[in-house]
């Protein structure tokens, strides 16, 4: 079946629901199930967006950007994964508990609105992408997730999201700011905030493809292959020692073999979850 197929299948099946609430980051994934979504249902379609400490302020503006752009009925709420000690132990569960905060927040924003369904962007190249205990959360609470039924594979969602002409078709994967912290290190507000603010700084010096981990006040800074000339400058270096002490890191570096998800998991896990764990594989 071809992508087109896929798409059609998809909206035919989502016209099946007296109305879904779309677990919504603004990522390319949850982007495209809420584009099939308006299709299918007109006004009867809700995109929410959790906002928590580990969601980045610049992702929620874009997020409600995207759903401007879809026209999409756009709900936002808040909760803390910091509420939980589990999330905060930061095991190779914590996909796990944060996705099942973040699920049944949506849940119960959808009871609220007199909706049954919740849908979510895992797409058919998520299950057998590494370690993802995440997807074991929209299992147990019975999310629906339409790319995955459909076989929509990630290269698939793209295209899809070029049909709709979305802005976010090659948005780059997102993922949530825990993911900067290495397994086995406890979360922390304190954490989440300066590995924000050591992002925007990357991404305002031009920086597309990066992370900047966590290890205890010791930022590890990964950018993609075609970047690494740039961040190994001198002026950059300089900048960069300056800036992110300036944010509250202790010791800056760089770390040559570059950009790579799931580097601080304990297993070849994908860290880029936003879109579709948050729902968000936020991409």
């Amino acid at each position: 079946m071809d992508t087109d197929a896929k798409r059609e299948a998809a909206i035919d099946d989502l016209r099946e629901f007296d109305g879904v609430v779309i677990a919504f980051s603004g990522g390319v994934d949850s982007a495209v199930v809420a584009a099939l979504a308006k299709e299918a249902l007109g006004g009867d379609a809700v995109a929410c967006t959790a906002k928590s400490e580990t969601l980045p302020a610049a992702e929620l503006t874009d997020a409600t950007r995207v759903a401007e752009e879809i026209g999409i009925r756009h709900e936002i709420v808040s909760f803390s994964e910091l509420d939980s000690e589990a999330f905060i132990e930061n095991d190779d569960e914590r996909c796990y508990h944060c996705r099942s905060m973040r699920l049944g927040k949506m849940f119960e924003t959808a009871r609220e609105l007199g909706i049954e369904t919740v849908c979510d962007g895992t797409n058919a190249s998520d299950p057998g992408d590494g370690h993802r205990p995440g997807l074991r959360a929209v299992e147990e609470l019975n999310a629906y997730s339409p790319l995955l039924e459909h076989g929509i594979t990630k290269d698939e969602v793209r295209d899809i999201a070029r049909h709709y002409d979305l802005s976010v078709a090659d948005k780059p994967s997102m993922a949530c700011l825990s993911s900067r912290i290495p397994t086995g290190l406890e979360v922390t507000e304190e954490k989440l905030t300066r590995v924000e603010k050591a992002e925007t700084l990357l991404r305002t010096w031009g920086f597309e493809q990066f992370r900047v981990r966590d290890h205890d006040g010791l930022a590890r800074i990964e950018v993609g292959e075609a970047e690494l000339d740039r961040a190994l400058d001198p002026d950059f270096a300089a900048a960069a020692r300056e800036h992110l002490a300036d944010v509250g890191f202790d010791h800056v570096t760089l770390d040559l073999e570059g950009y790579r998800t799931g580097s601080v998991s304990p297993s070849d896990s994908s860290d880029d979850v936003l879109d579709a764990e948050y729902p968000t594989s936020d991409d």
